[in-house]
C-alpha cells in the first residue's frame, strides 16, 4: 500500500496554501471504484485539501481527462482511479500499459499524479486492494506528496521592478 501508514512519509497539511485535487475515476467495476473513491477522498480531506470528482468511460480515458484538466490550470494535483481485471485476451495488457504510460508521461511533464488504477487477476484481488489496502488513499497521498514537493522546489517569482497594468 502506498498509504500514509506504510510509505514512511508523514501526512502533510495544506492549511496555508490551498490545494485542489481532481479525482478521475473509471467506474467500470462500480463497487471497486466506490471503495477507491472513499479512500482517496478521506486522504485528501485529511490533508486539508479540496477535491472534485469526474468519471470517464474507462482506464484508457483517464490520462486524457487529466491532461485536459491540467491545461485549464484549476487543479494542483490529480488522482487516477480505476480497475483493470485480466480477461481472456491481450486487451488487458494494452489498457494497463497505456493508461500507466499516459499517466507517467503527464507526471514527467510536471503534473502531480497519484496512480490508483488497479491491475489485477480477479475481482477478489481488486477488492482486497481497494478496501483492505486502501489503494485509493495511497494514490491520493502520492499525489499530495508530489504537490508538496513541487511547491518546495518552485522558483520564486522574480520582480521586474514594476507591476504591469497598475496605475499609481
Amino acid at each position: 500500500m502506498a498509504g500514509p501508514q506504510t510509505q514512511g512519509l508523514e501526512r502533510g497539511r495544506f492549511d496555508d496554501t490551498p490545494a485542489k485535487v481532481l479525482i478521475v475515476v473509471a467506474p467500470y467495476y462500480r463497487t471497486i471504484a466506490d471503495a477507491l473513491l472513499s479512500g482517496a477522498r478521506a486522504e485528501i480531506e485529511a490533508w486539508g485539501a479540496t477535491h472534485e470528482t469526474i468519471e470517464v468511460p474507462g482506464a484508457l480515458e483517464i490520462p486524457t481527462a487529466v491532461a485536459i484538466a491540467a491545461r485549464l490550470g484549476e487543479f494542483h494535483a490529480f488522482v487516477a482511479l480505476g480497475c483493470i481485471i485480466r480477461g481472456e485476451t491481450s486487451h488487458y495488457d494494452t489498457v494497463a500499459g497505456e493508461s500507466s504510460h499516459g499517466l507517467t508521461m503527464l507526471g514527467l511533464q510536471g503534473q502531480c499524479i497519484g496512480n490508483g488504477i488497479l491491475t489485477v487477476e480477479n475481482e477478489e484481488q481488486a477488492r482486497v486492494r481497494a478496501e483492505d489496502q486502501d489503494k485509493g488513499g495511497g494514490a491520493a497521498a502520492a499525489a499530495l506528496h508530489l504537490l508538496r514537493l513541487s511547491r518546495r522546489f518552485a522558483r520564486p517569482e522574480k520582480s521586474l521592478g514594476f507591476r504591469l497594468g497598475v496605475k499609481e
